[in-house]
């Protein structure tokens, strides 16, 4: 929450000056920048007349036209409900809505599109998992172990179930750099551990945990592993089979994708054995007064009309992301996040909150003396869009002392050069505020 008792841009006659910038010429790595950008309408608003730098992508990521294009073609040729019908709009639909589902299956490597569960979006993917495995799986006294750099998403959904079942919520520590002390990790997965649920990336600090080392030591132990991947999977490729997770959550909207839809990805066993998360339509195969027969996977996890456009313009962010490749997206990106956090520590009186050694391409941090929401609000005033606050992640705050932090977070069509444009507003802001 903000500060009250400092003083708010919003609430300030202050004005920084927009500083003209010189493009760096370093070179970066080959990667289709100039069409790519082109391919993002958005990028051409202004915003208080002038040019749209748009850092707030680990909130939501923007959506080329590719994505828009497909939700508008859905709505104007293809659009009726799906397996329900024998018409032809029905039979298209469907067979789009599927096809969907097979890109992510490919996108993600599962095995099966029986373990790709269509939701809306990573909170209500965990909170599936919570309330269908952890309630028919854990009972008072069990013990449940997340990170203490967890999105607010990967915790209170286990503090739920917590309070229903009498279960325990573990909590293993991380250190000043926002990184997880994996041996102390480790050393919490016990005897009466029965889920670990950690974040691939963590959203306010960048930190890419090692995950794979996770999975293994808990499945040494027959203990599943649920990974929080919203922040991870639209920047690194993601192989569900190679880190041989249990579950996988992830979100449409952060995947250059619309909202309003996600994924949970399950191994096939698991979600056999499962019971329904909802009832309704679709996710059964024979309903009478007496008694329910649920439909076989995945559709028994899918109770309802689905969002079926925003499924089938998910599967075309895939094939757009595809194309460009993950590998080479996530060089590029490590490229700017390099670039950003060397220009950031010459400026005096910046604080970066999270330093990790394997980290994704965020960039928070705080500055001396000015408010989190100060920053956000006055670097709006030159076209730069951060986010500023608590970030879903209040633990994390307070583990670091602070109110909030100002985060920016960077996307495959975002440039050095717009790194030069927050740069300069954080200087002039810095000179503003003395």
């Amino acid at each position: 929450m903000p500060d009250t008792n400092l003083p708010h841009a919003l609430n300030s006659d202050k004005k920084i000056k927009y500083k003209e910038y010189t493009p760096n010429k370093q070179t970066m790595t080959q990667f289709p920048i100039d069409k790519i950008r082109n391919d993002f309408p958005i990028l051409n608003e202004k915003i208080r007349n002038k040019p749209l730098v748009y850092l707030d992508n680990a909130a939501s990521s923007q959506k080329p036209n590719v994505v828009i294009d497909c939700i508008s073609h859905v709505y104007r040729h293809d659009y009726a409900n799906v397996h329900r019908g024998v018409h032809t709009l029905s039979v298209r639909s469907t067979d789009k809505f599927e096809g969907a589902r097979e890109k992510i299956k490919d996108f993600i490597n599962a095995e099966s599109d029986k373990e790709i569960i269509f939701t809306k979006g990573t909170t209500e993917s965990i909170n599936l998992v919570a309330q269908s495995y952890g309630k028919d799986n854990i009972k008072a006294g069990d013990e449940i172990l997340i990170s203490a750099m967890e999105h607010h998403s990967n915790i209170v959904p286990w503090q739920m179930l917590c309070e229903q079942t009498g279960a325990i919520l573990k909590v293993a520590p991380i250190n000043l750099r926002g990184e997880l002390i994996l041996d102390q990790f480790i050393k919490l997965i016990g005897d009466k551990t029965r889920l670990v649920a950690v974040a691939h990336m963590s959203n306010a600090l960048g930190t890419i945990n090692p995950v794979k080392q996770i999975i293994a030591a808990a499945h040494d132990k027959n203990i599943p592993v649920l990974l929080d991947g919203a922040q991870a999977i639209p920047h690194m490729p993601v192989d569900v089979q190679e880190l041989d997770c249990d579950f996988y959550a992830f979100s449409g909207h952060k995947l250059y994708g619309p909202s309003g839809i996600g994924v949970l990805y399950g191994k096939q066993a698991l979600l056999e054995a499962m019971p329904p998360y909802q009832g309704g339509g679709d996710m059964i195969r024979r309903v009478t007064f007496e008694e329910t027969e649920y439909n076989t996977l995945p559709y028994k996890f899918e109770a309802g009309t689905p969002s079926i456009a925003d499924a089938i313009a998910l599967g075309a962010a895939i094939d757009y992301l595809s194309a460009i490749g993950m590998d080479a997206i996530a060089a590029y990106e490590a490229e700017l996040l390099d670039y950003a956090t060397e220009q950031a520590k010459k400026i005096k009186g910046l604080r970066i909150v999270g330093e990790a050694s394997e980290k994704g391409a965020i960039l928070s941090f705080v500055l001396d003396h000015i408010h989190p929401h100060d920053i956000g609000t006055m670097l709006d005033s030159l076209g730069i869009a951060v986010r500023a606050g608590h970030h879903c992640a209040m633990p994390v705050m307070d583990f670091f002392e602070v109110p909030a932090t100002a985060r920016a977070s960077f996307a495959i069509y975002n440039t050095k050069q717009e790194i030069d444009v927050l740069m300069n507003g954080i200087e002039s802001l810095i000179e503003v505020f003395g």
